[in-house]
């Protein structure tokens, strides 16, 4: 198996708005990514990383799994679109700055259409500490998307 390529090219975020590090594995149903907590970062505050900001983890680990596909076919990573979750639970306040996280996504349903739901947890310090489902959409031409010209 090849090893896995740098975040930057596989995640469209970039700057202060990627918030990934490294990935841990790729394979066709699963994607584990690490992060550490930065105090330069955005959203950062006293407390550390918001525990609402689990979500973008999460959704950048999925980012991070469509490109590694996208690569492997060829082709550069595409825009997706987080559409949003269900159940999202994080049992702390914060993700200390400092804090390695262990953000892992697994397949659940990926349609022709370019809808995905994924299940997802982040994990620091050996624990589970926060899980979602999250659906994501990834047109086929994202610039046509947002324009109104593709159904």
């Amino acid at each position: 198996m090849p090893p896995l390529p740098p975040v930057s090219e596989v995640v469209p975020h970039a700057g202060a708005m990627r918030l990934i590090d490294e990935l841990v594995q790729a394979d066709g149903e699963h994607c584990v990514a690490r992060a550490t907590v930065r105090a330069t970062q955005l959203f950062v505050d006293d407390a550390g990383m918001p525990g609402w900001v689990g979500i973008e983890y999460m959704a950048q680990t999925i980012a991070a799994w469509a490109g590694v596909r996208e690569r492997a076919a060829g082709r550069p990573p595409g825009l997706g679109f987080l559409l949003g979750s269900r159940r999202y639970a994080c049992d702390v306040p914060a993700f200390p700055v400092g804090s390695v996280l262990t953000i892992r996504t697994q397949v659940e349903l990926i349609g022709d259409n370019g809808l995905g739901l994924f299940a997802c947890t982040v994990e620091m310090d050996g624990r589970d500490v926060a899980r979602a489902n999250v659906s994501v959409f990834q047109p086929a031409d994202a610039q046509a998307f947002l324009q109104g010209q593709q159904a």
